[in-house]
């Protein structure tokens, strides 16, 4: 199918407003200085990096208490895989990875390990992002810079090596094996020798957040022709390769502060933002979820679309819907005295749904929700 963003002459970007910044072209400021798109840092080849021997790390699940006094701490999580899980994947061997607000854990099919990786003080770190390569290598992006897992060495990557910060929000790798990755400080990408920084343009920080920035990177996206999309808190930008052409709410946007982008089978691109719901663009028009439920003021963090086309969300962390195009299904996870909130909501290789947040895993088998342990059910 022909990109419905990228088109020649005239038809570039139609009703889209344009930020053009040349690939490797200066570009000048407010204050007449010059600055480059993409600024490559290399990496330090003296200094030794942080290898650590996976089986050396590994706590089996069994071994952790079973008590549960707060979701915070792995010590005390009770059955849960944990008591925060910020992200899932699943790799090309069918392992399933959790990245937890303690860590990272697996389950191989027949029991859960967890990770126990330290940053250099000696603390636990956060684990905001999973990505596989076409290798299947794993990079793992969290609160103290990005790890690569080959299978049998967990290797990190920081600021020192030439990451544009240590702060890690998101990550992916395309089609050609590069590793993109997003920070509280902007974007960059490593190609496995060096760090290159994209320069993407400031946007205003978001004072309803605990952390933001004028430059964090919430989500970046590969899309179907192979351009990378990145949400941000002045809206999406798609680069090419060669060019950054930014979206905003001057151009339809429902709202600057993009939280994720999607691409559905149909081409559509869908939004998620964090002030004004849930809108997708099909090459011609930007569309709103027009919902009756929602406030204007409604925080989407997550979208996904699955196998059968249906498109789910999560609006303000707790509630759950899944749209078919024409009607909308909200959707609740009976748990305690509130529902758990979800960070993700992800499709595995068996297309079942999970969602991930705090309070654990739970998977969508049709009709309720499971909550997944350590236990399973698998």
């Amino acid at each position: 199918m022909k990109s419905k963003f990228i088109k020649k002459g005239n038809q570039i970007f139609k009703g889209i407003h344009i930020i053009l910044l040349l690939f490797l072209i200066v570009f000048t400021s407010c204050n007449g200085q010059k600055k480059e798109n993409i600024v490559t840092k290399k990496a330090f080849p003296n200094k030794e990096k942080i290898k650590i021997l996976a089986d050396s790390i590994s706590i089996p699940a069994e071994n952790l208490p079973e008590f549960k006094t707060d979701p915070h701490i792995k010590e005390s999580q009770g059955n849960q895989i944990s008591g925060v899980v910020r992200t899932m994947l699943q790799d090309k061997n069918k392992n399933f990875w959790f990245g937890t607000q303690n860590g990272l854990s697996r389950y191989d099919g027949q029991s859960l390990v967890y990770f126990d990786i330290k940053n250099l003080n000696g603390k636990s770190i956060t684990i905001k992002a999973i990505a596989e390569d076409k290798t299947g290598n794993l990079w793992i992006g969290h609160s103290d810079g990005i790890t690569k897992y080959d299978g049998t060495y967990f290797i990190n990557y920081t600021e020192n090596d030439g990451l544009i910060s240590n702060d890690v929000w998101s990550i992916t790798t395309d089609r050609n094996g590069t590793v993109w990755i997003g920070t509280l400080q902007g974007a960059c990408s490593f190609d496995g020798e060096k760090f290159s920084v994209l320069a993407l343009p400031k946007a205003k920080p978001d004072p309803t957040r605990g952390v933001t920035s004028d430059k964090i990177v919430h989500n970046i996206m590969e899309d179907s022709q192979g351009q990378l999309w990145f949400s941000t808190n002045g809206g999406a930008y798609i680069y090419n390769g060669n060019t950054i052409i930014g979206i905003s709410e001057k151009d339809g946007l429902c709202n600057d502060y993009v939280n994720q982008t999607v691409e559905d089978l149909k081409g559509n691109i869908w939004f998620a933002t964090a002030h004004n719901g849930l809108c997708y663009y099909n090459g011609t028009k930007y569309t709103p979820i027009e919902i009756s439920l929602f406030d204007k003021d409604i925080s989407i963090g997550s979208v996904i679309e699955d196998s059968k086309g249906i498109i789910w969300f999560n609006a303000d962390k707790r509630n759950l819907y899944s749209y078919n195009g024409k009607e909308l299904t909200k959707h609740t996870i009976e748990i305690g005295d509130s529902s758990p909130g979800t960070f993700q909501i992800y499709e595995d290789q068996q297309q079942r749904l999970w969602f991930v947040g705090f309070k654990g895993a739970y998977r969508f088998d049709g009709n309720s929700f499971v909550n997944i342990t350590r236990n399973g059910p698998w």
